[in-house]
């Protein structure tokens, strides 16, 4: 990557982010943190409104804007490839969203660029997915926008039956497999479940998002499991 891209990179991150830091940015950026630290340096007397500090983080002040640089080949396979996934296991609303989000971004690039949309060499057949999984996901995507509990008729892994009230916090792609990261009221402790095990599922109260039962507290206690 040129310098200038990984600049442009690092500004975008900076300005979608709430707070970045230098060793999040040399991960993603495959660089040193001694040269992000270099680059935001350069960045700042540059004239870009940098706040934050070594070992806290970065941002960048609300309202500054850059122009955007155009796609590569492999950013617009990459686009082309993750909507595609997205059409064949993520439910038809985010399928027909993805679709129109690329259409407007294929309007955007120059005509030699177009081509690559079209020929992008990488797919995600659909054919042997149930429509219903895509249906049901979709009710679980709406469930966790609108804080809505769900109550499942689940199997587990040993096959048993069992009935389950859920607050849906977030959703896992497994690669083939989506899982529901949750908090389930039966076991009053945060649970997983496979969406291919659901048998049936109907959508219950709203709940009210309290510390402790959250999408970051789901994570957390998920690492402490696997250290």
């Amino acid at each position: 990557m040129r310098r200038a891209e990984r600049l442009f990179q690092i500004a975008q991150y900076l300005r979608g982010r709430r707070l970045t830091t230098a060793r999040q940015l040399a991960d993603w950026l495959s660089v040193s943190e001694r040269t992000i630290y270099r680059d935001i340096r350069d960045l700042s007397v540059s004239g870009m409104p940098i706040e934050g500090e070594a070992g806290v983080g970065y941002r960048v002040r609300n309202g500054f804007d850059l122009q955007p640089l155009m796609f590569s080949s492999d950013e617009i396979e990459a686009m082309v490839a993750g909507m595609r996934m997205v059409q064949a296991w993520g439910g038809p609303q985010l399928a027909a969203s993805g679709a129109a989000a690329l259409a407007k971004i294929t309007l955007a690039l120059p005509r030699e660029k177009r081509d690559f949309v079209e020929a992008t060499p990488l797919f995600a057949p659909a054919e042997h997915i149930d429509p219903a999984h895509g249906e049901r996901l979709e009710h679980i995507r709406q469930a966790i926008g609108h804080r809505h509990k769900l109550q499942l008729d689940y199997v587990d892994a040993r096959q048993q039956p069992t009935q389950r009230t859920i607050w849906p916090l977030a959703l896992y792609f497994w690669g083939g497999t989506w899982s529901i990261a949750a908090w389930c009221e039966v076991r009053d402790a945060f649970r997983s479940f496979r969406v291919d095990r659901i048998r049936a599922l109907s959508t219950a109260d709203h709940y009210v998002s309290i510390s402790g039962r959250r999408l970051a507290d789901f994570v957390r206690a998920t690492k402490n499991d696997c250290t």
